[in-house]
């Protein structure tokens, strides 16, 4: 496989300095691993971090802004951060408004984080952890106990952002990330596995023609393989299976979500199907989100993510945002 890389080994490093060249409203500790918003801590006001495994950019460090995170912790490729990260993290934007840890469930993690938050706790800073579990397509996989969490992290780092940006304080900022995941679902399809550099070759087989309903940011399995689907029969799947399990009541937000190596003119097409179907099921949508936002490096495929919002979650969603991956209102 053919990569625009250095060696393997330098991938995460060589990323994180590309990051500070371009973005110098951030500050990109490349040694240390960790990203923060140049103007941390912002007297006042509760601070967001997150952090996982690279690959699925711009999650999370793209996300480091002005109404979204003030920190994240990038891990190596599909390999969570560790606890001297995200300790380090917190301790650079707490302004002493407490810190809001936000955890998509991975085994890895739940691990670092929770023991990152005792050890920030022991130097004296307030956290709180919110858990991100919004895959619907399977129970307790390859690398978690309990649903995995994927497109509502972006739900959740957007709307807690704006409430924290607004000066809520940490249980409410808390409270409200908490809500976002609970009102969210998602669903995945895979049409071709993605590449990670250390391997150099698909990291799981799918053969030509068929695709893998449900698969993981990672890799992995979701609930079946089936032959190849147009786009509108993958809708369908995808959207029905999510609506299954939410049945929503009112509007919801849409994410259509590319996996990384899907164009899109591919992701718009799909959209449409997406709406087509939320429509016959009497969804309205109040508003749609379309591209690579939480990616499976070079991965063929979308999720789709559904938040039902209430008119404070549709304030918070619509207020600004200044981040490298997410910009609007400023």
């Amino acid at each position: 496989m053919k990569m625009l890389i250095n060696v393997p080994e330098s991938v995460v490093p060589d990323a994180l300095r590309g990051m500070a060249a371009a973005h110098p409203e951030l500050s990109v500790d490349v040694e240390r691993r960790v990203v923060v918003r140049r103007d941390a801590p912002v007297a006042g006001k509760v601070a967001l971090v997150s952090g996982g495994g690279s690959g699925h950019e711009p999650l999370h460090g793209g996300f480091v802004g002005a109404g979204m995170l003030d920190a994240a912790c990038p891990g190596e490729i599909f390999t969570s951060p560790v606890p001297d990260q995200m300790v380090r993290a917190a301790a650079a934007v707490d302004s002493g408004e407490g810190v809001l840890f936000i955890v998509k469930n991975y085994t890895g993690d739940v691990l670092n984080f929770n023991m990152a938050a005792e050890l920030a706790e022991d130097e004296g800073i307030q956290v709180a952890s919110v858990l991100v579990n919004d895959d619907v397509a399977v129970t307790d996989s390859l690398y978690t106990a309990g649903r995995r969490g994927t497109g509502a992290t972006l739900f959740v780092e957007k709307i807690a952002g704006a409430a924290a940006e607004e000066g809520a304080p940490l249980e409410r900022v808390e409270a409200i990330a908490r809500r976002v995941n609970e009102a969210s679902r998602s669903f995945g399809v895979a049409l071709a596995s993605c590449t990670t550099p250390a391997k150099g070759s698909p990291t799981f087989d799918l053969p030509a023609g068929e695709l893998e309903l449900g698969v993981g940011i990672h890799g992995e399995p979701g609930r079946e393989r089936r032959a190849m689907m147009t786009s509108g029969e993958i809708a369908d799947f995808a959207v029905d299976a999510v609506l299954a399990d939410l049945q929503p009541t009112g509007p919801v937000l849409a994410l259509v979500n590319g996996a990384g190596g899907t164009p899109l003119l591919e992701l718009y097409g799909f959209t449409a199907e997406v709406h087509r179907v939320l429509r016959e099921r009497d969804v309205p949508v109040a508003r749609t989100l379309v591209g690579n936002y939480v990616t499976s490096l070079d991965m063929a495929g979308a999720s789709v993510t559904l938040c039902q919002v209430d008119e404070e979650l549709l304030r918070l969603w619509d207020a600004p945002v200044q981040t490298p991956g997410l910009r609007w209102g400023r």
